[in-house]
């Protein structure tokens, strides 16, 4: 997957068009449930999840910057953000968003915290 194509799947997050987040990944995804804890599977399991979360939380994700890595994944250092139902800022914070791909489609997706630049 391209970069591109990495940064089609986070306008169709922020657009909530989940259709088109959905079709990038995998039918079995496994992906991290970061609001309310553990993981789901499967493109109905993040839906779901991605559902309720859109319902309590205006959330959005901006990539900063996509990197390959030495083991195939990607890693794309995201600034992400979320507002309460009546638009009181939650949070913003710094984070890296780590893809495992199959196939040209993510079959993995990992939170991690971002290292301190050098």
């Amino acid at each position: 997957m391209d970069e591109q194509r990495l940064r089609q799947l986070y306008d169709a997050f922020n657009s909530r068009d989940i259709e088109t987040a959905l079709a990038a990944m995998t039918d079995d995804v496994d992906w991290p449930n970061a609001w309310e804890g553990g993981r789901v599977h499967g493109r109905e399991g993040v839906r779901s999840y991605w559902t309720r979360q859109w319902a309590e939380l205006d959330s959005w994700v901006e990539p900063v910057r996509v990197t390959a890595r030495s083991d195939g994944r990607v890693a794309v250092d995201v600034r992400q953000g979320a507002r309460d139902r009546v638009g009181a800022v939650v949070g913003v914070s710094r984070v890296l968003h780590v893809y495992e791909l199959r196939d040209d489609l993510v079959a993995r997706m990992d939170v991690e915290e971002p290292t301190a630049p050098n």
